[in-house]
């Protein structure tokens, strides 16, 4: 009769916890964090504690990951409106009486000081998602302009800060939910087309368009510089020029192997700027080559991917458009990063997922990992069973 009343060890009782647990996508991220820290030790062992610091942001992140797991989607749904709310609210502070920095104002003291815009890139896909889901099966095109103006709300006054980095990420969260959930393809053909028209015109008019005293309305000063400096880079090569061609020539140097651990000579005679933040895929491509790139982008291929899989067989609509979601926003935060410091994208602060050096921005890495870990648990263990 003893062994009837014996108390479970630790391990019987953590091990339910994983149950579910899509592993192919934890084995992605162990491959994505294992280049984060060996790259994070060779760009930034002279940065202080920098790459513990690193660690202990993976760590943080992975148990909002483990968190976030054990929600059931139906309960991340009920939390988009008050999330969202409280996003606009704290967006609509910062503009008010918001912290200056670096001709920024982007943070807001309470108690401590936060950026609320980061908040803005999980709570904007799971507002539409709700939206939509709350639709389903009666959508008209005037459901579609109001989620058009959802997004335009917290985009516009996140692009007031200015932050053009922070609001390209939460645009592209949430367009693909906009696009995910049905957007006609003859609404996304025009302004597709519009825009490969402008930026067409923008490089064939480039001398004119960047000429000294020419002002483009909407933008603001240093975000034309930026267009005008991916243009033509060699115009300002010790100033304004100096990021992207510095992160070109280490790309460059690096061959097709790269010269090896620690023996990056652009990055250890401190030639990149930023080298553990936004341009450490210059350092990485500089000492691992084309080859390591290779192994970087697949890995990213693979993670987008996975998610792209778990929203296909995703239960409900709401589950599906966030899956998509998150796997467009890990799209997006590659592909910029990489973009801009190879030359071909605009130098903006997005940073490489797992790789980059960022506190705040691995939180949000870890909630969004959360919130398609639950996703994807939510395909194999019944509701009954995970309550």
């Amino acid at each position: 009769m003893s062994a009837v009343f014996d108390k479970p060890s630790l391990l019987q009782r953590v091990l339910p916890l994983f149950r579910g647990f899509d592993w192919l996508l934890i084995l992605v991220l162990l491959m994505l964090a294992s280049t984060g820290l060996v790259a994070m030790y060779s760009s930034g062992y002279d940065h202080g504690t920098r790459f513990y610091d690193h660690g202990r942001n993976m760590l943080l992140a992975a148990g909002i990951l483990f968190v976030v797991a054990q929600v059931p989607p139906q309960r991340l749904m009920a939390m988009a409106v008050p999330l969202y709310t409280l996003g606009v609210a704290l967006l609509v502070a910062v503009a008010l009486f918001g912290i200056t920095k670096k001709g920024a104002q982007r943070w807001i003291n309470l108690g401590v000081v936060v950026q609320p815009s980061e908040l803005l890139k999980i709570a904007m896909p799971l507002m539409l998602a709700w939206w939509f889901q709350r639709r389903e099966g009666q959508l008209r095109p005037l459901d579609f302009v109001v989620a058009c103006a959802l997004l335009a709300v917290p985009v516009g006054l996140i692009m007031k800060q200015p932050d053009l980095g922070t609001s390209l990420l939460v645009l592209a969260a949430g367009l693909s939910v906009i696009f995910f959930a049905g957007l006609p393809w003859k609404l996304v053909l025009p302004p597709m087309l519009i825009g490969g028209i402008c930026i067409a015109l923008i490089v064939w008019f480039e001398p004119q368009i960047c000429a000294d005293g020419v002002r483009w309305p909407v933008l603001h000063d240093y975000q034309q510089q930026r267009i005008c400096t991916l243009l033509d880079p060699t115009r300002d090569p010790l100033g304004k020029g100096f990021h992207i061609i510095q992160g070109m020539i280490a790309i460059g140097s690096g061959g097709f192997w790269g010269k090896g651990f620690m023996a990056g000579t652009q990055t250890h005679l401190e030639f990149i700027p930023e080298r553990t933040t936004d341009f450490i895929f210059a350092a990485f491509s500089e000492e691992f080559g084309l080859a390591g790139n290779l192994f970087l982008i697949v890995c990213f291929l693979m993670l987008v991917w996975r998610g792209l899989a778990i929203a296909v067989g995703a239960t409900t609509l709401f589950s599906r458009l966030m899956a998509g979601a998150v796997s467009m926003i890990f799209f997006t935060y590659a592909f910029v990063n990489m973009g801009m410091v190879s030359g071909i994208l605009p130098v903006v602060g997005v940073p490489l997922p797992f790789v980059s050096y960022g506190g705040t921005a691995m939180v949000t890495l870890g909630l969004a990992l959360g919130v398609l870990m639950s996703i994807a648990r939510a395909q194999r263990i019944p509701m009954a069973e995970r309550s």
